[in-house]
């Protein structure tokens, strides 16, 4: 009872970890039918589950819808500022502790978008299948991630399994030669009157302005995205929040399919019900549906990707996979993000993960637990000490 006292933290969460083993979410979902993919793997480095603790609150950060983010994040900062507050010691003392806790927050959303890390790959069974993203920019976007080039979005891509990725930079059409280490395939993003639409294909410039002011000359512009021989992909989140009740409209201006999932913040609130209503639209009409990293150059992982297969056109053309963190962000209000986000994170862990968290929480509670010669302070030499004392 004395070391559940001095340990509270670290008993939470070895119950949270036992208890979320018995209610798994699974590794990967199909995003059109619910179920588990059968013919897919995520795998996880050797690293990144070594390294599970930051790895997956990484991660978690990674998939957080916008307005989920902002509630955990400023609950999360407020109650460590409090506890720290609240500890006993001098006034600077406490000032001092009530700002780790904020400023821990803030350094971890930098490393969310900025630190290199392992990450998982998907890898299907399937050799003629091609693992493919229909939605990503470079530096030439105007909110790209300044030196995000073609070669680091390809590498970027590799690293998690990707095959091919089209380059859909806003209003700035891509048209280059790049097959290592993936192909790079032509695109562009024309932002037009309330609605982004992904071009896919032979793209040529279009005039944008003629295509603004009203939803009926927005809609103008997949008439002539099928003029040119490209594919229009009404792109999310700007037909949800704008269009949501005039999607009908897409579909007999020509709309050759649309997002049903998108890993930008603004998009992964996108609730089920209206996935569901897109796709019985898209399923009625022989529409494609697709995944989108959206990747700008923030940002480590992918929360989709995409199962193509050659010959094949229409709704059962691709198949969209997704981690199940990301797709839960629209099904739970926003002020319970501090609560059910470490929950889905938890629920979302692999054996290996869950056995990694436990050796470094085993880890802490040692070098906790270890007995200091008054005046000694804490640090890592303690517990190096006293095992290789232990060892003679």
């Amino acid at each position: 009872m004395n070391l559940l006292r001095r340990h509270p933290i670290a008993f939470a969460l070895v119950v949270l970890l036992l208890v979320t083993a018995f209610h798994p979410l699974p590794p990967l979902v199909d995003a059109v039918t619910g179920s588990v993919p059968g013919d897919v793997e995520l795998e996880r480095p050797v690293l990144y589950v070594a390294l599970a603790p930051l790895s997956n609150v990484l991660d978690a950060f990674t998939f957080f819808s916008m307005s989920r983010a902002y509630w955990a994040l400023i609950v999360w900062a407020g109650a460590l500022a409090a506890w720290g507050a609240t500890r006993p010691g001098t006034v600077r003392h406490r000032v001092g502790l009530a700002l780790v806790g904020p400023i821990a927050i803030m350094l971890l959303g930098g490393a969310t978008v900025l630190l290199p890390r392992p990450v998982p790959r998907l890898v299907a069974a399937d050799s003629t299948t091609t693992i493919i993203d229909y939605h990503a920019h470079t530096e030439a976007s105007h909110d790209g991630r300044s030196g995000w080039t073609f070669a680091k979005l390809a590498a970027w891509h590799a690293r998690q399994g990707f095959d091919a990725s089209y380059v859909t930079d806003h209003n700035v059409i891509f048209n280059l030669p790049i097959t290592e280490p993936i192909r790079l395939l032509p695109g562009v993003e024309w932002s037009v009157y309330r609605q982004h639409v992904v071009a896919l294909g032979p793209v040529r410039a279009v005039v944008r302005d003629s295509f603004g002011t009203t939803t009926p000359r927005m809609l103008r512009l997949f008439g002539e995205l099928e003029r040119q021989g490209a594919l229009g992909i009404a792109s999310l989140p700007e037909y949800w929040r704008n269009h949501s009740e005039n999607l009908a409209a897409f579909v007999a201006a020509g709309a050759d399919g649309f997002e049903i999932v998108n890993c930008a913040p603004k998009a992964l609130g996108f609730p089920a019900p209206v996935r569901r209503e897109v796709l019985a639209l898209a399923q009625e009409h022989d529409l494609l549906v697709v995944g989108a990293s959206d990747s700008h150059g923030w940002g480590q992982v992918t929360c989709v990707w995409n199962l193509s297969q050659a010959g094949t056109h229409g709704y059962r053309a691709n198949r969209v996979v997704a981690r199940p963190l990301a797709l839960v962000q629209g099904d739970w209000l926003p002020w319970t993000a501090p609560v059910t986000q470490p929950w889905f994170m938890f629920r979302s862990l692999s054996w290996g993960e869950r056995m990694s968290w436990l050796t470094w929480v085993l880890v802490m509670l040692l070098y906790r637990a270890m007995p200091r010669r008054q005046g000694q302070a804490a640090g890592i030499g303690i517990l190096a000490r006293s095992l290789g004392a232990r060892e003679v």
